[in-house]
């Protein structure tokens, strides 16, 4: 629940085809100005992807007003509460794709893969099977450090450092996966979808991607199967699964992510650098 003095925080992305981004683009960033809104949006050829933060009523006038162009009209939000501003300016910026893949034959608006719903996925997880049966297997889409702060139980992870490194580290792994249903996640569900479709595409037969991501299943059902938090790209670095703030930051010299107890090292210096600077720049030294 939001009060008056907390920020209304969303996540949405939807895959539809725009040919008038340049346009749009000076449409959104005059709405948000006028809203107070702070945040990030991307528009492409293939969608739209955005990060907003703002007071309660300016975030539902912008949704409001979003959904009034019909492209927009079935947007899904991701939505939780913050004490503070997570964001520092307004950005809206223009993509080739709101995720980069590149694999431009991969159009999710054209037919998305299966999702499934978080209530459902927990079921499974409890049971350790899907309804037919299958051992159902967690495939982390997320980049490596991002996967480190938090993820499902004995998921399959990459340790891929970019979105684009997907699709190759799926087909080295694809014996691996025979027999069984695989559910794709991310954050918030757009890497997900576009690795589901991959997935379909080159013969993958049960595949699943988590709908809403992560923070819809933390929204639905909590951190059942979960451990650790979820990894946002805002000044609040991570979520646990009640969607509020947590005491890991993101250190400011090395972009590293940095635990409540690294913090407590003398050479975690806030707005400076963390113990990771510290350990790679001996590290050079010894080369």
């Amino acid at each position: 629940m939001s009060s008056d003095n907390t920020y209304v925080n969303i996540a949405a992305y939807k895959f539809v085809t725009l040919d008038d981004t340049v346009e749009r683009r000076a449409a959104f960033r005059a709405v948000c100005e006028e809203l107070g809104l702070k945040g990030t949006i991307l528009l492409s050829p293939e969608g739209i992807n955005l990060f907003l933060s703002g007071r309660r009523g300016a975030i539902d006038r912008f949704l409001a007003w979003l959904r009034a162009d019909a492209r927009f009209a079935g947007i899904e939000v991701k939505e939780s509460c913050s004490d503070c501003q997570p964001f520092n300016r307004m950005l809206v910026r223009l993509k080739r794709e709101i995720i980069t893949m590149k694999h431009p034959l991969i159009r999710p608006e054209q037919g998305r893969a299966p999702a499934v719903a978080p209530a459902t996925l927990k079921r499974w997880l409890d049971q350790g099977h899907d309804d037919d049966g299958r051992p159902v297997v967690m495939m982390d889409t997320r980049n490596a450090f991002e996967v480190d702060v938090g993820s499902f139980d004995h998921t399959v992870d990459y340790r891929i450092s970019k979105f684009s490194e997907f699709p190759d580290a799926v087909a080295r792994n694809r014996e691996a996966l025979a027999g069984k249903t695989v559910v794709t996640f991310c954050t918030g569900g757009i890497r997900c979808e576009k690795a589901a479709i991959h997935m379909q595409n080159i013969g993958f037969d049960s595949v699943y991607q988590l709908d809403g991501g992560i923070l819809k299943y933390f929204e639905e059902v909590g951190g059942a199967h979960y451990h650790g938090e979820c990894f946002v790209f805002d000044q609040r670095t991570a979520l646990n699964p009640q969607l509020e703030a947590t005491a890991t930051a993101q250190c400011f010299g090395c972009r590293a992510v940095v635990t409540a107890a690294e913090q407590s090292s003398p050479y975690y210096v806030p707005g400076e650098s963390c113990p990771k600077c510290r350990k790679a720049v001996r590290e050079d030294v010894r080369k």
